[in-house]
């Protein structure tokens, strides 16, 4: 069994056709699921879904993109995360690619979430971009928080960082496509006892299907390129992402 550690299943791209994708999850092999949220409202969301299938689960938090309704969403997301569906907290983090929300007002939110990951014993869904010396800074002050750092495209040394801390690593299918070699020997330097998959569908569909809306039957080629990579077979590096997995996120 497979296990998507990071969707978005309930996002409107795939309104209608959640059974359909469910069932090509588990033709391939995909037998459990986390929809993440990325703001107060689109966590309810997931929340919900996760309440309405068995075997998907539910993150709640708020996005670096979103940083400026931490204030307004806290105690929003923290109701959110009773549900007994909720696994996770995030995904949160610092974006320093693409997001416009000030530097300030993400390691403002990325704290909120920190407090209240350690407040309900919950682990944490990083997003991390061109940000790292600054996220391990922040996240150095909460007594090491269970968590993982989801769709990586960092450095060597940089996913060093995340597993000195105890931290898992998700990958998806950037590394399908990517050209960037110290991503590709970040993926083969990672311990497989820190690795999580995931697809981040609907985007970062994996290759040769870039161009095409993502889902979670993707976490099948995303796992058959990565034991290529590795030099690890199929089903080891399958057994042993799942169990990452269910010890991470209690499913």
């Amino acid at each position: 069994m497979l296990i998507d550690t990071h969707a978005h299943i309930h996002f409107d791209s795939f309104r209608g056709e959640v059974n359909e994708v469910l069932a090509r999850a588990r033709e391939a092999g995909v037998g459990k699921i986390i929809t993440v949220g990325v703001n107060s409202d689109d966590s309810r969301k997931a929340v919900e879904m996760a309440a309405r299938y068995e075997n998907v689960w539910a993150a709640v938090g708020v996005h670096p993109h979103s940083a400026e309704e931490i204030e307004q969403a806290a105690d929003y997301i923290a109701d959110l995360a009773k549900n007994r569906q909720v696994v996770a907290v995030g995904e949160c983090g610092l974006d320093y690619y693409k997001s416009q929300a000030s530097r300030e007002q993400q390691a403002a939110a990325l704290r909120k979430q920190l407090e209240l990951a350690a407040e309900i014993k919950l682990p944490v869904i990083f997003h991390v971009r061109e940000a790292f010396s600054d996220f391990f800074k922040i996240y150095d002050g909460y007594d090491r928080l269970p968590g993982v750092v989801h769709s990586f495209t960092g450095t060597p040394a940089e996913m060093r960082g995340a597993v000195e801390r105890g931290l898992h690593v998700a990958l998806n299918g950037i590394m399908t496509f990517t050209k960037d070699e110290g991503q590709l020997q970040a993926a083969k330097e990672l311990p497989l006892d820190r690795l999580l998959l995931e697809t981040d569908c609907p985007y970062l569909t994996p290759a040769p299907d870039r161009g095409k809306r993502n889902e979670p039957a993707n976490v099948k080629p995303i796992a058959e390129f990565l034991a290529e990579l590795r030099g690890e077979s199929i089903q080891e590096l399958s057994r042993q992402t799942t169990a990452n997995a269910c010890q991470l996120f209690g499913i």
